[in-house]
């Protein structure tokens, strides 16, 4: 008799032998059965694709349509495959692609070494970890192991979904499921100095402070001139610890290596992630001063991860950081960026004059806000019918974000403008009566 379960392995092995497996019907059948039915049903939404393959700023998808890849969350600075991230991985891949934890490693020394080059002056300590909510977390370990055990983050502020980062995360949809979340965590709207300051001096010298040198999933918020250089002075004069958090920032996504680079602010932790690993192996950092990372110092093992500097994502991260300083990417995101914001706002104007919105951007960090969410929604999905990936802000769904490649060609430039130009005709076409239904 056939062990039981065994019809099932034989026909999942059956699949995994053939060309089934991108079908975009049983794929998204196995999702339902097995992962998000959630997750699937918004893929049908936008047409059901499987996306197969990936290079430079295009993905492509099991039937040969390819898509320009003006989202991915920030992780694509490199863009897909970069040449340099991939020969790093696989020379490591088959060397010793993961440590025993016990005897010291070189690719670690080597991604820690290269990323300290490029971080603000005094940041020199580094714990890496696998994603940017782990950065987080090691961040507000740091601060209680440092005596500031009351936090403070930025009202729209997103800094992941573990249960310590969701705290600091400023929105009720994600937190209120998994309340009670950690204690004495204040909420201040971004940009609003005096607001910190009030907070900060309730309890001087037992605060941590976390923000953003430009708001990603709030929607692209920029905040006003000297407001990071503000906040680093305000905790300096409460005795409050400043944690940056550049996990979608950071790396060259704003035009800079980082973005408190254009105040130069130093904080007392720098948070580093999607970008770090090259667009080919998911690696975040949590880069701490000497003084604030002492602490660990102590014991070797209070805040360890198994696949915490695992070679092969250490390979990643030299090949991501060489590929943006040897190419120039962050200047590449300056000019890109100085160039497709202007051409987004004269296209919206043009088309979408009628329907409230705004375009603004730092570099490749780009958004366009609606008043209505809706419309957000409508040109988010017009644009992949197009062709174009972008994203949809978590903190803000209002607003559609745009966070592309500084790899793009010129042709590849064109190609984005051209399109985005088509969604915002058909968003203008199917929403005609916008102005007169609002203004009633």
């Amino acid at each position: 008799m056939a062990p039981e379960g065994s019809d099932k392995r034989e026909e999942v092995n059956a699949a995994m032998q053939s060309d089934e497996t991108l079908d975009s019907a049983r794929v998204s059948a196995v999702y339902r059965r097995t992962m998000s039915s959630g997750r699937a049903r918004l893929a049908e939404v936008l047409g059901g694709q499987v996306e197969v393959e990936s290079s430079g700023a295009w993905i492509t998808a099991s039937d040969g349509r390819r898509y320009l890849n003006a989202g991915g969350y920030g992780v694509f600075i490199t863009g897909a495959r970069h040449p340099t991230v991939v020969r790093e991985v696989e020379r490591q891949l088959h060397s010793h692609p993961i440590g025993s934890r016990i005897f010291l490693e070189p690719a670690a020394a080597r991604a820690a070494e290269l990323l300290t080059s490029v971080t603000p002056p005094g940041l020199e300590r580094i714990h890496f970890s696998g994603s940017g909510t782990e950065a987080v977390e090691a961040a507000l370990k740091l601060a209680r192991l440092n005596g500031r055990r009351r936090l403070v983050s930025m009202v729209g502020g997103y800094h992941g979904k573990t249960l310590g980062a969701l705290s600091v995360t400023a929105k009720s949809t994600f937190q209120e499921p998994f309340r009670p979340l950690l204690p004495d965590v204040s909420h201040v709207p971004y940009g609003d100095v005096p607001a910190l300051r009030a907070v900060l001096a309730e309890h001087p010298g037992e605060f941590c402070v976390i923000v953003e040198p430009v708001q990603g999933e709030g929607g692209v918020v920029i905040p006003p001139a000297g407001y990071l250089s503000a906040v680093r002075a305000a905790c300096s004069e409460y005795g409050a610890l400043l944690v940056v958090d550049e996990i979608q920032t950071g790396l060259g996504r704003l035009g800079r290596w980082w973005g408190a680079d254009a105040e130069e602010v130093r904080p007392d932790i720098l948070l580093s992630g999607k970008a770090l690993g090259g667009a080919v192996m998911p690696v975040a950092a949590t880069i701490a001063t000497s003084e604030v990372f002492s602490v660990l110092d102590r014991d070797p093992v209070l805040h360890t991860s198994t696949f915490s500097a695992a070679p092969l994502a250490m390979a990643a991260v030299c090949g991501a950081i060489t590929a943006i300083r040897d190419e120039g990417l962050v200047d590449r995101a300056a000019e890109l960026g100085s160039l497709i914001t202007p051409e987004l706002t004269r296209i919206t104007g043009a088309h979408l004059a009628h329907h409230p919105h705004e375009v603004r951007g730092a570099g490749l960090l780009i958004g366009v806000e609606f008043v209505d969410p809706a419309l957000a929604a409508d040109l988010f999905i017009a644009l992949v019918g197009q062709d174009v990936v972008a994203n949809l802000s978590l903190n803000s769904d209002n607003v559609v974000r745009f966070t592309p490649p500084a790899v793009m060609s010129d042709s590849d430039v064109e190609f984005f403008i051209e399109r985005f130009d088509r969604a915002a005709r058909q968003v203008a076409e199917r929403n005609p009566e916008y102005e007169v239904l609002t203004h009633a």
